[in-house]
């Protein structure tokens, strides 16, 4: 059977064509105008055409492929936002993603593309009261049959799976939370899969883990230790060493250490923000709040790390986070922190913590807090664990400064800048060559990379959902001459 194709619209960071090639699809070309992710994938996905701004793009007349997927902007659905839904300014582009995949259907017979897969936040079964999911699903479903239509739920609850079966189509979704898909952070996504010539969207998302060729064993990996394979994705260790900030080492078998803190060695506690008043405390769950498009924008909008150490029940020197009540007092009290209910906001170069009032508002209060007493660092998460968090390798956005860009650079990154200027609307100028020149010597930023894993996917999950498309594109009644292994 030939490899099969995909076109990803909404890019990001690159987890779609990168999960299809780990599940050995093609990635032919993509749609993204922020040029920090552009960027990226230009670097680690070089044969991938980039093709601007989704609007612009006329499906009949771009390279047909087998399966074409799109998180499309969420900001009007997602319960942190203003719940504008499909009507609003951003949540509206999905129906520009839906309008080219019927054009390339209608120029190709509709054969291509036979399958689309979407990813949104958990927010979209509850925007409008529910009645815009219907629209998403009324809306997958008219590609192949423009007369069916999904009944509303009682009380306009949607479940968190189902799955819908007509003449010759089906469409499936699903509820994923990439704490349980091998990566520590909170992120409850929907993934939505439909297949346009056939019943296998259930068997996708339902049926296909354990039976596909891919699931079975390879979605293991995302839940062991990866190597250092810049030049390349894919291979794990069983055995790893863990730096515990630099004074040990641990070993571990299959799991590698995602969160530092650089002290003491040992593991640090997750800390729960709270970007609108302030309020910190501790999580018990071991997974990191959902990362967020906001990130590196100022304030609490990046997920906090806190290195404490008070002695272990029963004794010793190990680590010991107390909620409700202080470690004994020592003669080396600075291992010794009590975290009440608290409110902790940035004062001079220290988190102050106080128990049911917030210390007095200051002009600094937009940098994020650095330091509780002597020993004890609270920190922002890194880009790099941020990009741990999302499954994505370590080095992903390493290496992309330009030393010596060409005219054929400038030309392209020049059209770009151009895009997403018109696209957004916040600039009244292009910018200058120099401007574009200054930006490919170097243009990362720790602000840019946030704001990329914010509105990127956890990748782990991307991969089960492609893997099992791959194997389902196998079955008999898709290929006739399929054996099965």
């Amino acid at each position: 059977m030939a490899r099969l194709t995909l076109g990803s619209l909404f890019d990001g960071s690159g987890g779609f064509p990168l999960g299809g090639l780990l599940a050995g699809i093609t990635p032919v070309w993509a749609s993204e105008i922020e040029p920090f992710p552009i960027r990226v994938t230009t670097r680690r996905l070089p044969k991938m055409k980039h093709l601007g701004d989704v609007s612009k793009i006329n499906g009949a007349e771009i390279e047909p492929v087998d399966i074409i997927t799109f998180g499309s902007p969420c900001t009007d659905m997602s319960i942190a936002g203003r719940r504008a839904g499909l009507d609003g300014a951003k949540s509206s582009l999905f129906y520009e993603a839906i309008r080219i995949i019927k054009e390339m259907r209608d120029a190709t017979n509709g054969t291509c593309p036979r399958w689309a897969c979407w990813e949104n936040v958990f927010g979209a079964f509850s925007s409008n009261a529910g009645s815009d999911f219907k629209s998403v699903l009324d809306a997958f479903i008219s590609v192949a049959d423009p007369s069916a239509q999904v009944p509303a739920p009682e009380k306009n609850h949607w479940p968190y799976a189902d799955v819908y079966l007509g003449d010759g189509w089906s469409a499936a979704y699903r509820t994923f939370d990439a704490r349980y898909w091998g990566v520590p952070q909170r992120r409850r996504r929907v993934y939505l899969v439909a297949d346009f010539a056939g019943q296998r969207a259930g068997q996708v998302l339902f049926e296909s883990e354990g039976l596909s060729g891919y699931s079975a064993s390879r979605f293991r990996a995302w839940q062991e230790a990866a190597r250092y394979t810049p030049a390349g994705v894919g291979g794990t260790s069983p055995i790893c060493l863990n730096d515990q900030g630099g004074s040990c080492m641990n070993v571990s078998s299959g799991v590698a250490g995602t969160l530092r803190a650089q002290m003491d060695g040992h593991p640090p506690c997750i800390l729960e923000s709270h970007p609108v008043d302030g309020r910190i405390g501790i999580n018990e769950s071991g997974s990191v709040q959902t990362l967020t498009a906001r990130m590196g924008t100022g304030g609490m909008n990046v997920p906090l790390l806190l290195k404490v150490r008070s002695g272990c029940d029963g004794g010793g020197k190990g680590p010991l986070i107390q909620k409700d009540v202080s470690a004994t007092l020592s003669c080396n009290n600075d291992q010794t922190l009590f975290l009440p209910r608290a409110y902790a906001i940035t004062t001079g170069s220290f988190l102050q913590v106080n128990e049911e009032q917030s210390p007095t508002l200051t002009a600094r209060d937009y940098k994020a807090p650095t330091a509780v007493n002597k020993g004890y660092m609270v920190r922002r998460l890194t880009p790099t664990e941020c990009a741990r968090l999302q499954g994505f390798p370590d080095w992903w956005c390493a290496g992309l400064d330009t030393p010596d860009p060409t005219e054929a650079d400038i030309a392209f990154w020049t059209e770009v800048w151009e895009t997403h200027r018109k696209a957004v609307g916040t600039a009244h100028r292009p910018k200058s060559r120099n401007q574009i020149v200054k930006w490919l010597k170097h243009p990362h930023s720790d602000a840019a990379e946030y704001r990329m894993w914010g509105n990127g996917v956890a990748l782990p999950c991307v991969f089960f959902v492609l893997a099992g498309i791959a194997w389902a594109a196998g079955l008999p009644d898709c290929n006739p001459d399929f054996q099965h292994p």
